[in-house]
């Protein structure tokens, strides 16, 4: 399996975080050009891929979480230290998966590549 997908998960509560918005952008020259938005399910993921594996292109991309906003839906929210993380990778071969997880609590994110 090739092409982008992410997993957002509420490291503070231990489960994952479902109705994060996400952005994706991609590289153009010296900008970044959005190219959709997409929300977490119930399961944290995103029902569909970030990119289909034969939309992958070499290239820099941008994922941004909006993990302000899940935090202030809460009903024991804290104000949020982090608001919008922002993921940039690179992709260098069209035939390889990247999974993009994103770890959170009000207070921090971290992020890996993952499998």
């Amino acid at each position: 399996m090739a092409g982008i997908s992410t997993h957002v998960l509420d490291a503070q509560r231990g489960r994952p975080a479902a109705g994060v918005r996400i952005d994706l952008s991609i590289r153009e020259g010296d900008g970044w050009r959005f190219v959709k938005s997409m929300t977490t399910n119930a399961d944290g993921r995103t029902d569909g891929p970030v990119v289909a594996a034969a939309d992958a292109k070499v290239g820099e991309y941008q994922l941004e979480f909006h993990i302000d906003d899940y935090f202030k839906t809460l009903p024991d929210a804290a104000e949020p230290f982090v608001d919008d993380a922002v993921v940039r990778f690179a992709i260098f071969d069209v035939k390889q998966h990247y999974h993009v997880p994103m770890l959170c609590t009000p207070g921090s994110c971290t992020t890996y590549r993952g499998s």
